[in-house]
């Protein structure tokens, strides 16, 4: 379309130039379509001039990005400005050709903020994208992927409708166009980014209805369509179904409907005007009749009257109202019209007239309208402002339409949206979500397109091999760690005085535990500690009582009492361990508990020793007599005390037990617990005791056969047996146990050896000394061997 010195005379009737307008979408047609407009009328001749001649001032084209590059590769040699009602400046192959251009779209960096902001708006992060086959759609997928990719959106696939190519090469055409449809349809995802351009939404339709021949199972998807798309079709799609566009989403180029441009249509008929070609092959093609004047050979079938109307034509093949291409021709003809008004109002006219006027200026020198187009700024009959940015774009947004459709073949586009440049940049898309109506197999739910599903929390998601990074799985959180939202990449620990409950979503308070006298075990321990307590008393007591009987005096009575003694004190000795772990307790209880069993096994020690020191002695010349006696006995007793006692010593004065809190060891509590300070020195402490025992059980061995007056060695033997059974099973077991049963072990080793040695040693003495005291005679423990 082109605006010559004419011009002035489309204000009288606007409509019928847009109507005029005629798309070739191949290069060769749009040069000789450029070719034909800088020639001769009716002469393809470039640069002859002669007889009657055109003068465009200016040409519109469009809408797609390359018929602007095809005319800016001409039409720049003569500086002749071009208005552009497709995108985008980029196809510009220098900015000598872009100086002369203009583009009825804004900047394309809008719609790219606009796809983003409505990905993130309805969280689709799982993305497909279906482009056309050529240079501009590569720069789209350029432009679009690496802001998607740092959103966290991915793409499942790139797809491409099929090349344009010749009639003989159309089998391969219709072989990739169903390939990349099975693509699309077997795809997971439930939105599908669509960069096309007019023709794209007839191959779309194209494909839809080829995928029944196909045996393909269409998928219901949400179409985000760009602005540069609009709806077309051809004539035999007219009957063809639509409802795969029920709930797209699609960018459009704000418009008004202009006033009057209803009457427009309902006017127009092939007969108004006989020289308008186009309308006559419209008709035809639209109302399926034949004008017997038209060039077309009349075959035959219905003859067109000329009375038809337009509206009754199925809105997927003809809208009455004013589409955005259209919108952008009727501002584009108005553009240049005030450019030239502009021109034609300067002073500079009164200055070129003595050289034939300024339209002969205008035509020598059409670049002299560049500079006032790229400038204008004027209100449309819509009342919207029209103007361009230094870049020669238009300043506007774009609309988010909703389309809708009906079984009648009719749609309605719904704005539900807008893009505002001029908004930050994270808000440059207004979604009014409530208007949207969704695709009927969504039941109205905003669908979810995302390549699997939430990882709940409690759950961390890890990266599937071979996919993007939108798709992965979901592990459980590891043990004491938690996730709080969906979709965490990494579980964090919960504070030391919280765990995780068993969902792993939620940090649950720690209780503070420790070996208390008001639960059962504390209880129980409590009672069995007093009980053998309270039998080794009376123990002690029928000792004392019986103290003169031979059995008593054969037992040597200070070791025997202070057996007994240091086995009530073990078993006293228990009860600190039971209760809230304090500073003065925690500093006595393992030293005191390692001092008073050491007594009672060095005690147990000195007993065997001189049971067989009594034994050597008896013998005729033997020279052992002078060692057996309480010296020997006391001494045996007090080195140890000594030693154990240094041991503690030295642990109480270089790292002392104190009050601890163990937040680890059980995942549900926090133990109240002792800290041992060193646990070398408590580990000393107990080898000594050990090796004290270890040394008696010996000994005690070694003497078992001695002679029935002398049978003390055989009960001695038995008690370190379960002395040294007990204490070494203490020590894996009190490792592998946490929290306050560490504590319940070590009582349990302290009332279970101590009880060995009470019962082994003594049971059988007070058998004999209170029911059997007939036994307990002199001459019945002295035999001969």
């Amino acid at each position: 379309m082109y605006i010559n010195s004419d011009l002035m005379t489309f204000r009288q009737h606007p409509f019928e130039e847009l109507i005029d307008e005629f798309i070739y979408f191949s290069a060769s047609w749009t040069y000789r379509a450029l070719i034909e407009l800088l020639s001769t009328r009716e002469m393809c001749i470039p640069n002859y001039k002669c007889d009657a001649q055109n003068y465009p001032v200016a040409v519109i084209g469009g809408p797609n990005s390359d018929i602007a590059l095809h005319m800016a590769t001409n039409l720049c040699l003569y500086k002749i400005p071009q208005l552009t009602y497709g995108s985008s400046s980029s196809v510009m192959n220098s900015n000598f050709q872009a100086v002369f251009s203009h583009w009825m779209f804004p900047n394309e960096a809008h719609q790219y903020m606009g796809i983003l902001q409505l990905l993130l708006h309805f969280k689709w992060i799982w993305v497909g994208v279906i482009s056309q086959n050529d240079d501009h759609a590569e720069r789209f997928v350029q432009a679009l992927f690496p802001m998607l990719s740092q959103k966290g959106i991915c793409f499942d696939f790139i797809a491409k409708f099929p090349q344009r190519t010749f009639s003989n090469a159309v089998t391969g055409m219709v072989a990739e166009g169903i390939e990349t449809f099975r693509t699309v349809m077997e795809s997971t995802v439930n939105s599908l980014i669509v960069h096309g351009e007019i023709q794209s939404m007839m191959v779309l339709r194209m494909l839809f209805h080829l995928s029944k021949f196909e045996g393909i199972p269409v998928k219901t998807k949400v179409w985000i369509m760009t602005a540069q798309m609009d709806f077309t079709s051809l004539p035999f799609q007219r009957s063809l179904d639509i409802d795969f566009m029920h709930g797209t989403l699609s960018f459009a180029l704000p418009s008004k409907e202009v006033k009057g441009f209803q009457k427009f249509l309902r006017i127009r008929n092939p007969t108004l005007n006989q020289e308008d070609g186009f309308i006559k092959v419209f008709w035809q093609e639209a109302f399926q009749c034949s004008i017997p004047s038209s060039r077309v050979d009349h075959t035959g079938g219905k003859i067109c009257t000329g009375e038809e109307k337009l509206e009754t034509l199925p809105g997927s093949f003809f809208e009455m109202s004013m589409t955005g291409h259209s919108y952008s021709v009727y501002n584009a003809v108005y553009a240049v019209a005030h450019a030239l008004q502009a021109m034609h109002s300067s002073q500079f006219k009164h200055k070129t007239k003595v050289n034939g006027g300024t339209w002969k200026l205008l035509i020598k020198q059409p670049w002299k309208l560049q500079h006032l187009l790229r400038s204008v700024t004027f209100n449309n009959s819509a009342g919207e402002i029209v103007s361009f940015d230094p870049n020669g774009e238009l300043l506007s947004g774009l609309d988010l339409i909703n389309w809708v459709t009906f079984p009648n073949q009719s749609f309605l586009r719904v704005k539900v949206g807008k893009i505002n440049p001029q908004a930050p940049l994270d808000n440059v898309l207004t979604i009014h979500e409530d208007s949207i109506l969704w695709p009927t197999r969504f039941n109205q739910v905003r669908p979810l397109s995302i390549c699997n599903d939430h990882c709940h929390s409690g759950y961390l998601r890890t990266k599937k091999e071979g996919k993007p990074f939108c798709c992965y799985d979901c592990l459980p959180c590891p043990e004491g760690k938690i996730s709080v939202q969906k979709d965490m990449d990494n579980c964090f620990q919960c504070a030391g005085d919280h765990y995780p409950n068993n969902d792993r979503n939620v940090c649950i308070p720690k209780v503070i535990t420790f070996l208390s006298f008001e639960e059962t075990l504390g209880i129980s321990l409590a009672t069995f500690a007093l009980s053998f307590s309270f039998i080794t008393v009376l123990v002690l007591w029928i000792f004392i009582k019986h103290k003169d009987t031979p059995i008593v005096k054969a037992n040597n009575r200070s070791l025997t009492y202070t057996l007994l003694i240091s086995l009530l004190l073990s078993f006293l000795c228990a009860l600190p361990f039971i209760g809230q772990p304090e500073k003065l307790s925690c500093f006595l209880r393992q030293t005191a508990f390692g001092i008073i069993f050491t007594v009672a096994v060095s005690s147990v020690l000195a007993k065997t020793i001189i049971v067989v020191l009594a034994f050597m002695a008896t013998k005729p010349g033997s020279s052992m007599r002078k060692w057996v006696g309480r010296r020997l006995a006391y001494s045996i007793v007090l080195s140890s005390f000594l030693v154990q006692s240094t041991i503690c010593t030295v642990w109480l004065s270089t790292s002392p037990p104190f009050p601890d809190l163990d937040m680890y060891s059980v995942t549900e509590e926090i133990i109240l617990e002792c800290n041992e300070g060193s646990t070398m020195m408590f580990y000393v402490v107990l080898g000594f005791m050990g090796f004290l025992a270890i040394v008696s059980f010996l000994v005690a061995f070694l003497a078992r056969k001695l002679p029935d007056s002398f049978n003390e060695a055989k009960f001695i033997t038995f008690s370190m047996l379960v002395f040294c059974s007990v204490w070494l099973s203490f020590v894996p077991t009190y490792l592998s146990t946490r929290g306050k049963y560490m504590v319940v072990v070590e009582i349990f080793s302290i009332l279970a050896s101590s009880a060995g040695l009470l019962g082994c040693i003594f049971s059988p003495k007070c058998y004999i000394l209170v029911l059997r005291p007939q036994l307990n005679k002199r001459e019945l423990l002295i035999k001969k061997n």
